[in-house]
């Protein structure tokens, strides 16, 4: 396929079919914007809506969530799972206030997605991610769903396809700097890339970055979700959490306290 018609293809199923209802897609706030993209880490779109709509209610800015206790930023996480993500964005919006240039739209700095990354749990994707949607910088932006749509395209025939090959296409099918679209072309590969895998078309596996996920159940992130859930509702015994799972998990159970107590989270 040449880029030409790549772009076609992206552009016209998001006209028709792109998800331009997401809450996070009707602002260019920053701080709202970030809060999406650490919410969708290893997490469904649709399990995230809700939470995205709430966590906004009650933290409608970064000050907002700056100055708010951790239990309750951690209270409203609930559910939502990977909880050390809402302390890190606990953390970031501490950071997003103190820097004139990032917590307001006004405009655009060279260096933004150096400046994201300082912030607490950013990294590269997120970083670009932040930039592309509340900026629309002409970033690149890598992630699942858009691997999906390159390798589908670009690299079918191919088993082990690098993110610098990715690069490239993305390089060359990227809008025109002036068109301001960057934002908008990604949320299309996005939802392009959402619509293939739910279609039974899915490349992962031949992502040079692929790893399976482990299980849920059994695990020490059942056992951490499990101690925090309870936490939250102000249970603070030693005892009575590290029993939560029964019996045969208490070791399991003593390891996910500690690491909970030494990355802030319990206290």
């Amino acid at each position: 396929m040449t880029v030409v018609s790549f772009r076609r293809t992206v552009w016209a199923h998001y006209e028709k079919y792109g998800r331009h209802d997401l809450p996070w897609r009707k602002t260019h706030d920053v701080y709202k914007v970030l809060v999406s993209e650490v919410m969708l880490q290893q997490t469904q779109v649709d399990r995230v809506i809700p939470f995205y709509t709430n966590f906004i209610k009650q933290f409608p800015t970064a000050k907002k969530l700056a100055v708010a206790p951790l239990s309750e930023v951690l209270k409203a996480w609930q559910g939502l799972g990977y909880n050390r993500r809402a302390k890190m964005l606990h953390s970031a919006a501490k950071k997003l206030i103190a820097i004139p240039d990032l917590s307001y739209r006004t405009n655009l700095v060279f260096d933004t997605v150096k400046k994201l990354e300082e912030l607490s749990g950013v990294g590269p994707y997120t970083a670009r991610a932040v930039a592309a949607f509340a900026y629309n910088q002409n970033v690149i932006v890598i992630e699942t769903n858009i691997r999906t749509v390159v390798i589908h395209h670009f690299f079918s025939k191919k088993k082990k396809v690098s993110d610098t090959e990715i690069e490239k296409v993305l390089r060359r099918a990227a809008p025109d700097v002036a068109s301001a679209k960057s934002g908008e072309w990604y949320s299309a590969l996005m939802d392009y890339g959402a619509h293939l895998k739910r279609s039974g078309i899915s490349h992962n596996a031949k992502s040079k970055t692929y790893t399976k996920q482990s299980k849920f159940s059994g695990s020490l992130r059942e056992a951490r979700g499990a101690i925090l859930r309870e936490y939250t509702r102000g249970v603070t015994s030693r005892t009575r959490l590290i029993s939560l799972l029964g019996p045969s998990r208490k070791e399991q159970m003593k390891t996910a306290l500690k690491a909970l107590i030494q990355e802030g989270l319990v206290t």
